[in-house]
């Protein structure tokens, strides 16, 4: 059974940096797309970036475009969401997902074609 464990949220001043991380168990990243999610307070859980471990492809979509990379290593089963200018409507909690059956389009991550989560990481924005 795959298990994933986010970590390295925290508190980060507008226009800042923050690196999440997302460790993948029991099973390798070979096989597997991984997702990226945030869900705030009263709104929906929102995609905002998957990537193919396969070949390596990968999307970001919507506010975060532009702003948010994700990266692998293949190596230590870990996913990265590198957060670069972050804004006054990134705080959520951040979620990755993986299922063994998706593969990551241009539309960006659908959270009902997840089967395993994370219990997610807080990002809070504060100057």
């Amino acid at each position: 059974q795959v298990q994933l464990v986010e970590s390295g949220g925290g508190l980060v001043q507008p226009g800042g940096s923050l690196r999440l991380s997302c460790a993948v168990s029991g099973s390798t990243l070979s096989f597997h797309a991984i997702g990226w999610f945030r869900q705030a307070p009263g709104k929906e859980r929102e995609g905002i970036s998957c990537i193919n471990s396969s070949d390596g492809s990968a999307t970001v979509v919507g506010s975060v475009k532009g702003r948010f990379t994700i990266s692998r290593d293949k190596g230590k089963n870990v996913i990265y969401l590198q957060m670069n200018n972050v804004k006054p409507e990134d705080p959520a909690v951040y979620y990755c997902a993986t299922d063994p059956d998706y593969y990551c389009s241009d539309d960006g991550p659908d959270a009902t074609d997840f089967t395993s989560w994370g219990i997610g990481t807080q990002v809070t924005v504060s100057s």
